[in-house]
């Protein structure tokens, strides 16, 4: 589920003596100290609070003496919870705060707007490397992700930094390939509801609309249509 693994990011301005890091990851000593070798860690940011990013949290304040922030206070150590447009000054570099809800209620993308001639922004698990990403039903929700999307959209061709996968050239472009999918899905439920009836269960409708889906993440699939039928059914 977390493809190559979870992806760390280390931000600062050249030239700059102190750095952020983003999402420390799980618990793996060799990892964090190589992200504590990479300059003065003054700030650690968290972009929701899935284990595979928040559980080395305390250790790598303990290593570092940075506090971390996040917007869920749960996830805070020694800093507080991160607000929906702030902009956070912070090793030479201006990290604007983007409240986007839908993978889980709590998640954040970072926007770097200097990063480069379109800026870049750090999406966390809203928008992967590869693939999509599944909605944390009931914490998070299709229509709170949808308007992530747009949101994310307006930043235009902003580099997409994943939290797994690959860097993406441009946002926009990801967000607009990202809601024509979820289009496609819901078009598949509302169908599959046509054909097995208005009020048939997610177990029914996951046989329908996912038939050779791996039991390894059949999970994922029914979180994913009990996600698109609270959105559909209102």
């Amino acid at each position: 589920m977390s493809l190559d693994g979870t992806n760390s990011y280390v931000i600062g301005a050249s030239g700059s003596s102190g750095v952020v890091v983003v999402d420390p990851g799980p618990l793996d000593e060799t990892h964090l100290a190589a992200l504590a070798s990479s300059g003065a860690v003054e700030l650690v940011l968290i972009t929701h609070r899935h284990k595979d990013h928040t559980e080395a949290s305390v250790r790598f304040r303990e290593l570092t003496g940075a506090p971390v922030r996040a917007a869920d206070p749960a996830h805070c150590h020694g800093g507080e919870p991160l607000r929906n447009g702030e902009v956070i000054e912070a090793a030479g570099v201006a990290i604007r705060v983007l409240s986007t809800p839908g993978h889980t209620s709590d998640s954040v993308c970072f926007h770097l707007p200097g990063d480069g001639p379109d800026g870049s922004v750090l999406t966390g698990d809203t928008i992967l490397g590869r693939g999509t990403t599944v909605l944390d039903y009931p914490d998070g929700t299709l229509g709170d992700y949808l308007a992530s999307l747009d949101a994310l959209e307006a930043l235009g061709p902003a580099t997409l930094l994943a939290a797994h996968g690959p860097v993406l050239p441009a946002v926009d472009a990801v967000c607009r390939e990202y809601r024509a999918h979820r289009e496609m899905r819901l078009d598949q439920i509302r169908a599959a509801l046509s054909r097995i009836g208005a009020q048939a269960d997610v177990h029914a409708v996951t046989d329908a609309v996912y038939p050779d889906v791996d039991p390894s993440v059949r999970w994922a699939a029914e979180t994913s249509v009990a996600a698109q039928l609270d959105y559909l059914r209102g």
